[in-house]
């Protein structure tokens, strides 16, 4: 009866803190009148970089990273209409010294109202990633495996960007798993003139 209840406990608190999180979200359509005016596909397109770090659900520092950002912009014809589309490969190093590399294939529509819609996939991402932007603001939310030791731990990605001005974008991600936040990932994203000037990371050490 202990253990029933303990469990019953667990869960009430699991979905308690679940409501939480859902209310508190906020609505991308609050950025409408914000500039500059955030385009994935423009934003991302030839070289640019990132610092990040990884925080746990109580603001402590896990890892750092840096990344080397490369975007290929392309058209697709599919059943006769055309689909825009942007390669993104992303290698990440850690301070620690691990490796990995991401490609995403993201595609772009346009809504009803003339919003640009995202879709995207990449290998370690489970299903498809979608999202929006409005004004200088760009959400979605995507499922991945991250590989802990020799185990795969599923957790889903609730991943804001920011763009501030024509070179910089703030990236807060939320890292959640049956609803309850495990931790923050944040990223400065650099391109432009100021990435040409920091150069492209050297991926041999920190």
């Amino acid at each position: 009866m202990r253990r029933l209840l303990a469990c019953f406990a667990l869960l009430s608190l699991l979905f308690f803190m679940s409501i939480l999180q859902a209310c508190s979200q906020q609505k991308l359509s609050s950025f409408e009148k914000t500039q500059p005016t955030f385009s994935l596909f423009e934003f991302f397109d030839g070289y640019s970089l990132a610092y990040g770090i990884f925080e746990d659900r109580f603001g402590n520092l896990k890892r750092r990273f840096k990344v080397n950002i490369l975007g290929t912009r392309s058209q697709e014809i599919l059943n006769g209409k055309s689909f825009e589309q942007i390669t993104l490969i992303e290698d990440f190093f850690y301070e620690d010294g691990e490796k990995q590399e991401r490609i995403w294939i993201i595609e772009k529509d346009f809504s009803e109202n003339g919003s640009e819609i995202y879709k995207g996939k990449a290998e370690d991402v489970i299903g498809i990633a979608e999202g929006s932007t409005s004004g200088s603001a760009f959400y979605w939310q995507y499922a991945i495996d991250l590989k802990i030791s020799d185990n795969n731990f599923r957790v889903k990605f609730s991943d804001w960007i920011y763009q501030m001005d024509d070179y910089i974008a703030i990236n807060k991600a939320i890292v959640s798993k049956f609803g309850v936040e495990i931790g923050t990932v944040t990223l400065v994203f650099v391109r432009g003139a100021p990435a040409s000037v920091i150069g492209q990371f050297d991926v041999s050490g920190w």
